[in-house]
């Protein structure tokens, strides 16, 4: 997927700020701001490790868990003809819309 970074088996995603000319990873999934930034791709991926790791260290130290939690539910906002249309495609293949949401998620998501 473009602008994901995996470092250490944690993805961040990756931008660049020209104001400051510098990319700006952020980790994804975290608790917490684990940013870092570099001028060229080398020095981000060891940026991004030192950031990881001195934000998993503090988490220990703290006792904060330093995973974000997903309930597996979520609210998307679309409209009303794009509804009927997933409901749609979904009675097509004789799936509920909530199966066919996920299913296709599954297809699109690394």
């Amino acid at each position: 997927m473009r602008n994901i970074m995996e470092i250490n088996g944690h993805k961040a995603t990756i931008s660049y700020d020209p104001d400051t000319e510098l990319f700006r990873g952020e980790f994804i999934h975290l608790n917490g701001g684990a940013d870092f930034y570099a001028d060229n791709v080398n020095d981000l991926r060891k940026e991004g490790e030192t950031s990881l790791m001195l934000f998993l260290e503090l988490c220990q130290q703290k006792g904060i868990a330093p995973y974000k939690e997903y309930s597996g539910k979520f609210n998307v906002r679309i409209t009303p003809e794009l509804h009927a249309a997933a409901v749609a495609a979904a009675n097509a293949q004789n799936l509920s819309l909530n199966e066919w949401i996920s299913q296709t998620l599954q297809q699109n998501v690394p």
